[in-house]
């Protein structure tokens, strides 16, 4: 029988390689190998029909050795608490190698949501949030949108937050509607980073013009990079939800296809367009592109389909997209990847930009959030960058040794309690 992959394991195997390429001893890093608090919530529910159905909820507290916790929510049927571990681990990286003054958290409720009323859903949210009402707060930890979830279901969160508190605290959960304390460009924070950071990484490889680019994922994060990317003069070849996906060689018709997508939530029913072809999500992973972007759910780069992939460039806008043994394909095949902690930062970075208004009751203009996440997210890979090219290393471990020094010099200036 195969044993089945653990995300967890993986981000403590990156962790013991990192350490030793930076000579650690152990006490200065063991700490991160286990999170600080690991939350577990049952979540009983009214439906609509009146029976009581049971849900099961996490909420991970990896590190606040930076500052506060921060993470998003996932919804999802798959969600495990070996996952949330994994994916609150991610964060407390992420928040270091771009500089936050953040520790990683993230929460998570085993539920498909397409099953569920939005009188259902919202019902579960309040509970979920009342149930790790305790352990969270602008000054403890601050949620976010993940997969499934979104700003409606955060205002959801702020209002069951400040109604149990008896007055508001808009700065309890970022990504919420802008009327009630959200940041401009929140929703497509996380999709410019990606942006960003491959118009930088094509920059770096001197791959600048009419790239073509495959993208698996067009949720939030995918549609917004297909968007931007596309308005930069790229082509997007391949794009792919988990209705399937389209691939034309001359490039897609994205405003078109988002015009479409916007209307019935589901990527291939009723459009067409002259010379797409119709294609698998699997099958996107191997198409014939110069830059591959996965945007969806992790672990779907493995050593089953690592040989078969032609892009010489990946960017990982979904966390944890590749796994170990895939990694080691890239590396000996030359692709270039550029990890999560730094490719898909940008929306914990304008998250971070809406905490900073909502605790100091004022509000940024757009132009403002995008040259600061712009200024974040350039320096973040030229610091990346540096050090790969000075250890000749690949750009992952590069993003790692930057976040792990950052952590491990934190903690020793912090030093151990009591």
């Amino acid at each position: 029988m195969e044993q089945k992959y653990n995300p967890y394991d993986n981000m403590l195997h990156v962790l013991e390689e990192t350490a030793q390429e930076l000579h650690l001893e152990k006490d200065n890093y063991i700490p991160f190998k286990y999170p600080e608090r690991e939350i577990k919530v049952a979540l009983p529910v009214r439906m609509d029909d009146g029976h009581v159905q049971m849900f099961e909820g996490y909420r991970i507290q990896h590190s606040s050795t930076r500052g506060p916790c921060k993470g998003g929510i996932r919804f999802h049927p798959e969600v495990d608490e070996d996952e949330v571990k994994a994916l609150a681990f991610g964060m407390t990286l992420k928040c270091a190698v771009v500089d936050l003054p953040y520790g990683g958290a993230k929460g998570g409720v085993q539920v498909d949501p397409t099953k569920l009323s939005e009188t259902e859903l919202e019902r579960l949210t309040r509970r979920y949030t009342a149930a790790i009402l305790p352990f969270i707060g602008p000054e403890k930890d601050i949620p976010a949108p993940d997969v499934n979830t979104n700003p409606k279901m955060m205002g959801w969160i702020m209002d069951t937050y400040s109604m149990l508190s008896g007055y508001p605290v808009p700065g309890v959960v970022t990504g919420k509607p802008i009327d009630i304390g959200g940041s401009l460009g929140r929703n497509e924070a996380t999709g410019r980073g990606v942006s960003i950071i491959t118009k930088e990484a094509l920059k770096q490889f001197k791959m600048e013009g009419s790239q073509k680019i495959a993208i698996q994922g067009m949720g939030n994060v995918g549609s917004n990079a297909a968007i931007i990317l596309h308005e930069m003069g790229h082509k997007i070849v391949g794009i792919s939800d988990v209705s399937g996906g389209l691939y034309k060689a001359g490039g897609l018709n994205i405003p078109a296809i988002i015009k479409h997508q916007a209307k019935h939530k589901n990527l291939l029913k009723g459009y067409k367009e002259d010379g797409a072809k119709e294609i698998g999500s699997a099958e996107l992973l191997t198409c014939d592109c110069d830059v591959l972007i996965p945007a969806a759910l992790g672990g779907v780069l493995t050593a089953a389909n690592a040989n078969k992939v032609k892009a010489k460039l990946i960017v990982e806008a979904a966390n944890g997209p590749t796994t170990v043994e895939a990694d080691e394909v890239f590396k000996k095949k030359g692709i270039t990847l550029i990890p999560d902690i730094l490719a898909n930062a940008g929306g914990v970075v304008v998250s971070y930009f809406e905490w900073v208004q909502n605790i100091q009751s004022l509000m940024w203009d757009l132009d403002r959030v995008n040259e600061m996440l712009g200024k974040i997210m350039e320096k973040a890979f030229a610091q990346v960058r540096d050090i790969a090219v000075k250890d000749k290393s690949d750009y992952r471990k590069a993003a790692y040794i930057l976040a792990v020094s950052r952590l491990v010099e934190a903690r020793k200036t912090r030093g151990v309690f009591p």
